[in-house]
C-alpha cells in the first residue's frame, strides 16, 4: 500500500517536498518512483529511486530541479521539489515496481495534487 501525502498550492519558484509512505517491501517494490498526470496529458515518470543500492534516475526535463530520496528505513520516499513552474501542476502519484524502468511499475497510490500558480 502507497499514501502519499504533501501535496498543495504554491507559487511559482517555491518548494514541495511530496511522501511516500509504503507498507511492506517485496521483490515487487525494489523500485519506487514518482509519476505525475498534468491536466489534459498522459501519465509521465518524474523519478525513481533504487530500495536496494539507493541509485536514483530523472527524466531529462527535471534538470535538477527534484530530488527523490529514502528514509534510512526505506518505508518512504520523498520528492523535494523546487523552483516550481506552473506547468508542473499535476497529480503526483507514488509507484512501486521490480525494477527502475518507467513500464515496470504496478503499484499505485491514489495522489496528491500540486497546484503552481
Amino acid at each position: 500500500q502507497l499514501v502519499e501525502s504533501g501535496g498543495g498550492s504554491v507559487q511559482a519558484g517555491g518548494s514541495l517536498r511530496l511522501s511516500c509512505a509504503a507498507s511492506g517491501y517485496t521483490y515487487s517494490s525494489h523500485c519506487m518512483a514518482w509519476f505525475r498526470r498534468a491536466p489534459g496529458k498522459g501519465r509521465e515518470g518524474v523519478a525513481a529511486i533504487s530500495r536496494a543500492g539507493g541509485s536514483s534516475y530523472y527524466a531529462d526535463w527535471v534538470r535538477g530541479r527534484f530530488t527523490i530520496s529514502l528514509d534510512n528505513a526505506k518505508t518512504t520516499v520523498y520528492l523535494h521539489m523546487n523552483n516550481l513552474k506552473p506547468e508542473d501542476t499535476a497529480m503526483y502519484y507514488c509507484a512501486a515496481g521490480d525494477r527502475c524502468s518507467w513500464s515496470r511499475f504496478t503499484s499505485w497510490g491514489q495522489g496528491t495534487q500540486v497546484t503552481v500558480s
